[in-house]
């Protein structure tokens, strides 16, 4: 069975997808979920789901080998970011070469970089006129978001579409798209 560990800042919504989403096809398990933030409510969904969960601070991301050890007991098949904001470290990248993977509200090299993120992206693309936008599933690197791309999907934008109107749009992209991309390159991993 493929281990997948899950980074994530925030209310875990797409964390929760893909942790249903292989409780459903099986062939891979989500068996921890990491956060940066206390109170992020992804904590309580995957404790929810009976699936490990640990909240860590700047010191034992940075400054230690807290997480790095963490992962390296854990022994994932894939590192998943999903809606996780922190810059990740080269020591763990160097660890798991292309087995940390992030999506992106954007369609990059578009609307990427530090504090593009959530609402940020989509003010931006909406103020912009940009006719579509979509989602990035890429490689992490030691830059924000300018890993080596792996798959896109795009969504048409309307005259009337408002952020919060492509915010929507977007997160169903995530909801339809990131967990068949990670079962994907599970499958290709075990080729």
């Amino acid at each position: 069975m493929k281990r997948i560990v899950i980074f994530a800042s925030g209310s875990g919504t797409n964390a929760e997808n893909i942790i249903k989403y292989f409780n459903h096809t099986g062939g891979a398990t989500v068996v921890q979920v990491l956060s940066n933030k206390r109170d992020a409510k992804v904590l309580d969904k995957s404790n929810s789901h009976q699936i490990s969960s640990l909240y860590f601070n700047r010191i034992a991301f940075y400054d230690t080998n807290d997480i790095l050890n963490l992962l390296l007991i854990t022994k994932p098949d894939l590192i998943v970011l999903a809606g996780f904001l922190w810059k990740f470290p080269e020591k763990i990248l160097a660890y798991f070469p292309n087995k940390v993977i992030n999506v992106h509200p954007a369609l990059l090299p578009n609307y990427g970089g530090k504090g593009m993120y959530g609402m940020n992206v989509h003010k931006a693309v909406i103020k912009n006129k940009e006719k579509e936008s979509g989602i990035t599933i890429h490689y992490v690197n030691e830059a924000y978001d300018e890993g080596a791309i792996i798959f896109q999907a795009t969504t048409n934008i309307e005259k009337e579409d408002t952020p919060e109107d492509l915010a929507k749009k977007i997160h169903d992209l995530e909801y339809e798209h990131f967990p068949k991309v990670i079962e994907r390159l599970l499958q290709k991993q075990h080729e």
